[in-house]
């Protein structure tokens, strides 16, 4: 080899070294390519396309892999800009290299079709021996796999550039991939690819972590970004952790995992929750931490073990499937600066939906400072938003405070039910968010802001300026982009929704389960006040019931039992193929059955276009499926 040999001109001798003489040629190429085309020796490198998976398969395979795409959704849509500027695609694959989604370029999406680069491929190693997929699946770590160095000749034209993507205990759990023409591919693809992978893991070990939660990092600032270190201990133990976590303890998944947290952390570790800390590492740096507990779906604590649910859970939470463009949406224009508007029903969940807003947002590393208008009075509620100096009036804090405003600064500022904000105040507002700068109470300068903003209303803005009670201007400032939260009981997703928030609500830690006929007729109920209502009855069934328990039909409050169908739920009903008209309508229950299984008739057994046209969740539907299966009498 010869320094004035280009790149390709070297593949090209390790190929016929390899390919025509069997001889090595890690001589000519990168030692994990060299070390794939050995795994690869099996394959044809002459080999042609593979059929892709049938698409019912392949929908039973994303339903299994239904959290890494529901993690891994933000990160597509972030480098589906990148890939589309460049002529490229983004591909998630699943721990087998099987190709789960496909975004990108218009351009390209042709040729990535024609080699077989589209959903329901599979892309191993053992099936088409070198490409970037399979190797960073088979070598766990994140690399490039450019022209002829792919194992099939066909794929010689391709530039990849693929990142494993690890579940808290080290295992490979898919892995994301930016594909195009060769040119198209380099250095700069690797190192988005690469963090990307992170922050699907990231928000993976969030969304299923039980137990303790820690999270670290030496600069405190990046607490709570997804540059943190994250740890979980389960039972005294530590049961996961991530990159980061490795890399500040210089300790790999099998010598961190399992460890006793007391020992590795010190007796006192337990002591650290809700509030900041410092942990001495081996050698003596210290780094900033944070305690927490977390319950997740699907997961338990030991008996007995109780926490209260915050707005930060479901924030952290994947968001439901109803909720899920809408925030899509929201983010895309709250990063260009553009006030959102969230309006729904009381305790649908606007709290909850602005957090998640600023978590998948730009600022999400900055503060998010939520201001609840209705609930502050009038005399305080100037003070609390723009802050006052010292004396500025009889009670005034000594130093005075800075405001919620400034505190927002560098994050995002939530106002609750901005409606009920008093007209002068309202005045006041306008002009910081004009100018961007906060005068405090009381004189002194004015200090500049920079903040994204969130408002809430459950109240008809235009109606309440039209009456004189709002400011058009300021409605025009803050309602930049509107986004209308469905009430529980619009919800396609609520019989999920229920399921998740019957877990967090203490029924996982007491291990108990919901019976599908509890769990439809909560779905049936109108639910007035929404996933508040929700969930203090779902509290009152946990607390009642003995652990381990089935909770049925029976455990449901009396005056939910004995509701009678609102206009809502006999709209579903007829929907549903009820007629209200005809006398007393069969029960819900019914009702449900006899529309699952004509609509599935209708569709040709097929699951979700047949949950498609009910506007329910495709788990109703096989829930519905295994039920009849259990009923049918033995052949």
């Amino acid at each position: 080899m010869t320094d004035s040999q280009s790149p390709s001109s070297q593949v090209e001798q390790a190929r016929e070294l390899f390919f025509v003489q069997g001889r090595d040629p890690e001589p000519w190429i990168a030692p994990h390519i060299s070390r794939s085309w050995r795994r690869s020796r099996p394959v044809d490198p002459r080999g042609g396309d593979c059929e892709p998976m049938a698409l019912a398969l392949l929908r039973e395979r994303r339903e299994q892999a239904m959290r890494l795409l529901d993690c891994a959704q933000p990160e597509l849509d972030g480098l589906a800009e990148h890939a589309t500027g460049n002529g490229c695609v983004v591909v998630l694959s699943d721990a087998s290299g099987l190709i789960l989604d496909e975004i990108g370029s218009p351009d390209f999406l042709p040729k990535a079709e024609r080699l077989a680069l589209r959903p329901g491929a599979g892309w191993s190693e053992h099936q088409r021996g070198t490409n970037a997929i399979g190797t960073a699946l088979a070598e766990r770590e994140a690399l490039m796999v450019l022209g002829g160095e792919h194992y099939l000749a066909r794929n010689g034209t391709l530039g990849c550039a693929a990142a494993p993507i690890f579940t808290g205990r080290g295992e490979v759990a898919g892995a994301l991939d930016i594909s195009g023409e060769t040119v198209r591919v380099n250095s700069h693809a690797l190192g988005l690819v690469r963090m990307a992978a992170q922050q699907v893991g990231h928000r993976m070990m969030l969304s299923e972590a039980s137990g303790h939660l820690l999270r670290f990092h030496p600069r405190p600032s990046l607490i709570g970004t997804a540059r943190e270190g994250l740890m979980v201990i389960a039972d005294g133990r530590i049961v996961a952790a991530n990159h980061v976590a490795l890399e500040l303890f210089g300790r790999s998944w099998q010598e961190l995992l399992d460890l006793d947290a007391a020992t590795f952390l010190g007796r006192d570790w337990a002591r650290m929750e809700r509030r900041r800390s410092l942990l001495t590492l081996p050698g003596g740096r210290q780094i900033a931490t944070v305690l927490q507990r977390s319950t997740r779906p699907g997961e338990t604590l030991s008996r007995g073990a109780r926490r209260q649910w915050t707005p930060e859970d479901s924030a952290a939470a994947p968001p439901p499937d109803d909720v899920q463009p809408l925030l899509e949406r929201a983010v895309r224009v709250l990063n260009q600066g553009v006030p959102v508007l969230v309006n729904g029903e009381t305790g649908s969940g606007k709290e909850v939906f602005a957090r998640r807003l600023h978590a998948a947002s730009r600022r999400s590393a900055g503060p998010f400072v939520a201001v609840d208008c209705a609930s502050l009075p009038e005399t305080l509620i100037e003070a609390e938003l723009f802050g006052y100096e010292d004396g500025a009036f009889t009670g005034a804090r000594r130093r005075g405070a800075p405001g919620r405003i400034r505190e927002a600064h560098g994050g995002m500022l939530f106002l609750d039910e901005i409606a009920e904000m008093p007209l002068a105040l309202q005045t006041r507002l306008l002009r910081v968010l004009e100018e961007r700068t906060v005068r405090p109470l009381g004189g002194g300068q004015g200090v500049a802001v920079d903040f994204d903003l969130a408002c809430a209303t459950h109240g008809d803005l235009p109606a309440l300026v039209a009456a004189g009670r709002f400011r058009a201007d300021l409605m025009y400032r803050v309602a930049g982009f509107t986004v209308a939260l469905p009430p529980l009981r619009e919800r396609a997703d609520r019989h999920a929704l229920i399921a998740r928030l019957f877990l967090e609500s203490g029924g996982a830690a007491r291990e108990l389960r919901l019976e599908d006929e509890a769990l439809e007729a909560l779905a049936a109920c109108p639910w007035p006040g929404n996933v508040r209502e929700l969930r203090s009855v779902l509290r009152s069934m946990v607390a009642l019931a003995e652990p381990g328990d089935a909770v049925g039909v029976d455990a449901l409050p009396a005056s939910l039992r004995a509701m009678p169908a609102t206009p809502a739920t006999a709209a579903a009903s007829v929907r549903d193929g009820a007629n209200p008209a005809f006398g007393s309508p069969p029960p819900l229950v019914t009702i449900t059955r006899q529309a699952i299984a004509q609509a599935l008739q209708d569709c040709g057994h097929d699951v979700a276009e047949a949950s498609r046209r009910l506007g329910i969740h495709r788990s109703t539907v096989y829930r519905h499926l295994a039920r009849e299966r259990g009923r049918r009498p033995a052949d």
